[in-house]
């Protein structure tokens, strides 16, 4: 093979850069040599545009769907689109057809925005139209992506932890022309203890990530004063919010209420627990990576 040129090198390792956000850019810094570089675009191998699938209108009229803009609905479909694209390759999802992303991820990820407005309305602040909020976990960008999108004066952090799932998240930001978006690759455990991020968002939010006793101890250090955890659960979460009472309040917060959350799919209703974080959350939380997970609160 002929060798490489030192500029061709600092060229290349410039565009990579150039696609991850300066707050992302930190836990990339000083790791990547060109070889890990072109190994790791190798092994993502991203999918064309080719037979790519359009989003039927009729997979757009669902209830909550229809509040939104024809600009907000091209990047919904935008984004669909790249999601079921981008998971031929790697696991971002188990669903894999347009008509079930758009009722189990997407419309269930508009119905959690109303309960958020509310609870916050009514206990931290007389406006939501800013929010700085957190989705913590986010895989794909569920459902922190389709908040962005849904409610652009909100600022969102989508924190994962994961390589590749961040590359997808920086591509489905850049597809939707989204701007009040920035993509975080961190371990919730680290983010809770940095200056940078600890107690410093309105509202942290995680779907489908794991219990509650150990959401509390990833979300809940990122909490400001004032603001709110939202765990989005399944139809009937009562015994786990029994379950994480006293880690709730360990962490600083307290549970306001559970919000049953209409999604319209055909997995049927939904619950938003939200909780309240009303002081600082003790220093030693979050505790060290995997450590949450395997000794939960």
């Amino acid at each position: 093979m002929a060798k490489i040129s030192a500029s061709w090198e600092r060229g290349m390792m410039s565009i990579w850069c150039n696609k991850i956000p300066t707050v992302a850019l930190r836990s990339y810094h000083h790791r990547i040599s060109l070889g890990t570089f072109i190994k790791h675009l190798s092994s993502i191998q991203i999918p064309s545009n080719r037979n790519k699938k359009t989003i039927t209108t009729s997979a757009l009229h669902t209830p909550n769907l229809q509040t939104l803009t024809p600009r907000q609905k091209e990047q919904i479909s935008l984004y669909v689109n790249a999601l079921l694209e981008w998971n031929q390759r790697m696991n971002l999802t188990a669903v894999t057809e347009t008509s079930e992303v758009m009722k189990r991820h997407v419309e269930d990820s508009l119905a959690i925005i109303p309960p958020i407005q509310s609870s916050y309305l009514s206990r931290c602040g007389s406006s939501c139209d800013h929010l700085n909020l957190v989705d913590v976990g986010s895989g794909p960008g569920l459902p922190g992506l389709i908040f962005a999108i849904a409610c652009p004066g909100w600022k969102v952090t989508l924190l994962e932890s994961m390589k590749k799932r961040c590359l997808f998240l920086e591509h489905a930001v850049d597809l939707t022309g989204l701007s009040n978006v920035q993509v975080l690759r961190e371990r919730a455990e680290n983010a809770g203890q940095s200056l940078d991020f600890r107690e410093v968002f309105d509202v942290a939010v995680a779907r489908a990530v794991a219990e509650m006793r150990i959401l509390a101890e990833y979300c809940i250090p990122l909490v400001r004063v004032g603001g709110l955890f939202v765990a989005a659960k399944g139809y009937d979460p009562q015994e786990e919010v029994r379950n994480a009472k006293s880690s709730v309040q360990l962490l600083g917060a307290s549970i306001l209420q559970l919000c049953s959350v209409e999604s319209h799919s055909p997995y049927g209703q939904r619950t938003a627990v939200i909780c309240l974080k009303d002081r600082p959350t003790p220093r030693k939380y979050p505790r060290l990576p995997g450590i949450p997970a395997k000794t939960p609160l």
